[in-house]
């Protein structure tokens, strides 16, 4: 862990990163969302974290396996590096309490909306969840976020059909306002680059309760 605590960047992947098409696992299928690299390398710049949370429950029934999902991200990886925009780390939970097949079928802490991937992100990398930011697609990614304290929560517009009701959080149309939004929140409370930060390459892991 890190010897100091720092805020850091959560995004959730399928609707952030990448056009969600349902149960993505292969990378010739991905289309990045405009401004998710630009996004990304910002982070990078201003010595944030960029940690990915995200549901797999494709995995669990059956639809691709763990593999799979490990090499689609070292592809993804691969590709925004190409834009010098770096992943810190990512967690996913392959879990579903209801369709997930044999030991993947249960109801775990790291499934959001609870906010477990987001607390042991903070264990495992020293955050400050409570100086952190979060953009997500769905209201379980603003819930999960602020069942972790994490304050500034983003919800991208379109997938949603109602207000979420959870917790608090900031709507926006698009990516490129999360970039003007980090610009002008971390560029004076948080003006270093870190580039051997920005190039870790964490490894994608799962994680259980």
């Amino acid at each position: 862990m890190a010897s100091t605590s720092r805020p850091a960047l959560f995004l959730d992947r399928d609707g952030v990163i990448n056009e969600e098409i349902g149960y993505l696992h292969r990378f010739e299928d991905v289309r990045f969302v405009p401004g998710a690299a630009d996004l990304i390398r910002t982070a990078n710049t201003l010595g944030l974290p960029v940690i990915v949370i995200t549901n797999q429950a494709g995995i669990g029934r059956g639809f691709y396996t763990e593999a799979q999902f490990h090499s689609l991200m070292q592809s993804m990886r691969d590709a925004l590096a190409q834009h010098h925009a770096h992943l810190t780390a990512v967690y996913f939970s392959p879990f579903h309490p209801e369709h997930g097949l044999g030991d993947y079928r249960r109801d775990t802490e790291c499934r959001k909306p609870r906010p477990g991937m987001l607390l042991q992100a903070a264990r495992e990398h020293g955050l400050d969840l409570s100086a952190s930011a979060l953009v997500g697609d769905r209201c379980s990614d603003i819930e999960a976020g602020a069942a972790a304290g994490v304050p500034h929560r983003f919800l991208i517009h379109g997938t949603e059909p109602e207000p979420c009701t959870c917790a608090s959080y900031t709507p926006v149309q698009d990516l490129q306002t999360v970039t003007g939004w980090l610009l002008d929140h971390y560029g004076t409370k948080n003006p270093q680059t870190d580039p051997a930060e920005a190039t870790e390459a964490a490894n994608a892991h799962a994680i259980a309760s």
